[in-house]
């Protein structure tokens, strides 16, 4: 999958449409069930996802102003907003989603070529402003099966799987936390090490169960441990 930020807005804008159509299929009483991340419903994942919208769209501004404007207020305020919105009807929900989406493509729209390159600062640390697009499209994608309402790693874009597979082991492989562990795709790309070479099993099996297993979305079924035992825990990732 291409890193060039405006090729990738097309793919935030599909991944968009998707989340939209799921989500539109819920209601009151579904929006307020559990999601797959632990102590929030599906509303609040939907309200998370329109307020990361507006974050990334203040790193954005920050970024071609040549101004500090700080993605949230403080995570006090960003939690606060969150659980405000999270008990929202249907229609509230999607009309927020879709605002957050065309302010986040108008502020795409509005980067000169040079801001691309001007670093920001998020609670990830410092990073240049053209990987913002890639966050988008990986909120989306990530959020959109922690809604637990029919969306899986097996539906995400292949190119979107095997660029969240490299990264999550790239990051991974910085950390001391981290077991041992070679990642073998059976359907694409190259194999992945994380710590010493040979110094622990080998996890085998298509792209998006290895990104989803990795990342902590899905149980790993359908991989396989070489030599045979149990499959590991990965640590939580982001």
């Amino acid at each position: 999958m291409t890193v060039d930020p405006l090729v990738l807005i097309a793919e935030v804008d599909r991944a968009t449409e998707r989340l939209l159509r799921t989500a539109g299929t819920l209601d009151r009483s579904t929006l307020a069930e559990p999601s797959r991340l632990p102590g929030w419903s599906r509303g609040h994942v939907l309200t998370h996802l329109a307020r990361s919208a507006d974050a990334l769209v203040n790193l954005l501004t920050g970024a071609r102003t040549g101004q500090h404007v700080p993605a949230y207020a403080s995570v006090a305020a960003r939690d606060a907003d969150i659980a405000a919105g999270a008990d929202r009807p249907l229609d509230a929900h999607l009309d927020d989603l879709r605002g957050g989406a065309k302010r986040f493509a108008e502020a795409c729209a509005a980067m000169p070529p040079e801001a691309w390159a001007a670093v920001v600062r998020s609670h990830r640390g410092d990073r240049v402003a053209a990987v913002l697009v890639w966050t988008r499209l990986r909120e989306l994608e990530v959020h959109h099966v922690d809604l637990g309402a029919g969306y899986d790693p097996v539906d995400w874009p292949e190119g979107f799987a095997q660029r969240l597979l490299n990264e999550a082991a790239g990051d991974l492989a910085t950390r001391e936390d981290v077991p041992a562990l070679t990642l073998r795709p059976t359907d694409a790309g190259r194999t992945l090490t994380i710590g010493p070479a040979g110094a622990g099993p080998t996890v085998a099996g298509p792209v998006h169960l290895l990104a989803g297993w990795l990342i902590g979305r899905s149980t790993g079924t359908g991989l396989t441990v070489t030599p045979n035992g149990p499959l590991p825990t990965p640590p939580d990732w982001i």
